[in-house]
């Protein structure tokens, strides 16, 4: 890895070394974070402190997996071909927060739709791919690497991390999972992964913890190798400290009434400067699986999720971040059209996604499928390739205007920001 030449200005101008700032960061995740971490190094802090002055956007995608039901979700309660599929399970008018004479937000999503209220929410119709998976994990996979059917390595992500940032700047990446997600994996970058930053571990099969343990013990370096580990090793302790020192001061400024989900990792970093710009979160306790009885899981983990966001951009608010912070939601794919005999939804194809502030222009784009023209056995046929909405993300949000090289081909942006 090496650094671009203003990073090595900014760390330069900050006092540390240019092998200690190669040290500082994600590049020791990989092995997993270590538990026991000591208080965060001073040259760390200087180091964060210069890497986070260089400017630029915050993207968070925030991962609704389990399939949520678009049709449920942002509801096309004007179209009288809802209610013929879905005679029990079709959100009523009553119960539809209105967009306008045609769509509106479930009842449960107020915080989605105070969003919407204040011009900060894009509504993006159909959003699908050709051949559609059925499958929870295929699908998530070709969302992830956004190129479906094509077993690419690397996320689409990760591909944005690799092309905003060529000199794999330590920490510009960061994935809140208990396990990295398909999407960061990149060639030159490597995520901050983790859950809980308070109770860092590490993930090792049993005959690599006793070798990996006894790394950073004051050894000298044999060879190459050995210092490389070594110095992976050292960059994962530095990264979990700079984490947890986020999060404990995070505990002192939060709202403590907004109910975040794994979102509040994600202000904890943002407030304190934490250099990543691109953020991964993918919902954990899904309830959106409603292959039975749909309408009591799916109306409590709608309303736990948009109000998480409204809450998140409540926070970037008090911080003055609500700008420059963007948030991604989709999910896998949504549900088919007609209810089941268990008063469910089955696995469908197109569905809805959204972006949400960071100077989006509110309102629908693409084009709303048709609930009657069907197709694969009752589903949705897509209108929004997803790959438009990435490339409008990369290029009209994250400034990178060659989206084409991240994501394989050219693919029309939306004109969402």
């Amino acid at each position: 890895m090496t650094l671009s030449n203003r990073g090595k200005r900014l760390i330069d101008e900050s006092g540390v070394s240019r092998r200690q700032a190669l040290k500082i960061g994600a590049q020791g995740i990989g092995l997993g974070i270590l538990s026991g971490v000591s208080p965060l190094p001073p040259m760390f802090t200087a180091a964060s402190t210069a890497l986070a002055a260089t400017p630029g956007k915050i993207l968070v995608v925030f991962e609704w997996f389990g399939g949520y039901d678009g049709l449920s979700t942002f509801v096309p309660y004007g179209d009288d071909a809802l209610y013929r599929q879905r005679p029990n399970v079709g959100v009523r008018e009553q119960n539809v927060i209105k967009a306008d004479e045609h769509f509106g937000f479930h009842r449960s999503m107020l915080g989605m739709h105070r969003l919407w209220d204040e011009g900060n929410v894009a509504v993006i119709h159909g959003a699908g791919y050709d051949q559609p998976s059925f499958s929870h994990f295929a699908s998530s996979s070709y969302w992830h690497t956004g190129a479906p059917n094509s077993g690419e390595p690397y996320g689409w992500y990760g591909r944005t991390a690799d092309a905003l940032d060529p000199d794999g700047t330590p920490n510009y990446l960061v994935n809140i999972s208990s396990t990295q997600s398909l999407a960061v994996r990149a060639r030159d970058h490597v995520p901050v992964v983790f859950q809980d930053p308070t109770g860092f571990r590490r993930d090792l099969f049993q005959p690599q913890q006793a070798q990996v343990g006894r790394l950073g013990n004051g050894q000298a370096a044999k060879n190459d190798t050995h210092r490389f580990l070594l110095d992976v090793n050292q960059s994962a302790r530095e990264a979990s400290a700079l984490v947890r020192q986020a999060w404990q001061n995070y505990s002192r400024t939060r709202t403590p009434d907004l109910r975040l989900l794994d979102l509040d990792k994600v202000v904890a970093l943002i407030e304190n400067d934490f250099p990543a710009r691109l953020y991964y979160v993918r919902l954990r306790g899904s309830l959106f699986d409603t292959h039975v009885n749909q309408e009591s899981p799916f109306d409590r983990q709608v309303q736990y999720c948009s109000d998480a966001v409204w809450g998140f951009f409540e926070e970037m608010k008090r911080i003055g971040k609500q700008d420059d912070v963007s948030v991604f939601i989709h999910s896998e794919f949504g549900r088919r059209v007609p209810e089941n005999t268990s008063l469910g939804t089955d696995h469908g194809t197109a569905n809805v996604s959204f972006a949400v502030g960071g100077g989006v222009q509110g309102g629908q784009y693409g084009t709303p499928p048709s609930l009657t023209d069907l197709v694969l056995g009752d589903n949705l046929q897509h209108t929004t390739d997803f790959r438009r909405v990435y490339a409008s993300l990369i290029e009209e949000f994250l400034g990178y205007q060659q989206s084409e090289k991240v994501l394989g081909g050219k693919f029309e942006t939306l004109g969402m920001f």
